[in-house]
């Protein structure tokens, strides 16, 4: 369910979803950060699971980025700005630009 800004409920309409576009937040490769940082940055801001942090972890520095979490603009920006303050690189990528 969808709320207000000032937090009281509204009716979802998947109308306005299904026109909202999907943003990605991709993590890119860096020379700076260790492997076993970037897997505890993963569990610590967006609550992976030691497994799923290792996998995304290895995606990028295996291919260079890995794709960590897609949804709402707003909450894309959210994450990324949290996984910058612990120094990863990222970018916010949004479906209608693929």
């Amino acid at each position: 369910m969808a709320e207000h800004e000032q937090g009281s409920p509204e009716p979802a309409s998947s109308t306005a979803t299904a026109l909202e576009p999907r943003w990605h937040v991709v993590v890119l490769n860096d020379p700076v950060n260790l492997m076993s940082y970037v897997v505890l940055v993963f569990k610590k801001v967006l609550g992976f699971a030691e497994a799923q942090a290792r996998r995304h972890m290895l995606e990028v520095h295996e291919q260079g980025r890995s794709v960590v979490w897609s949804g709402t603009r707003e909450r894309a920006e959210h994450y990324a700005f949290a996984l910058q303050q612990w120094h990863l690189t990222v970018i916010l990528e949004s479906d209608e630009a693929r």
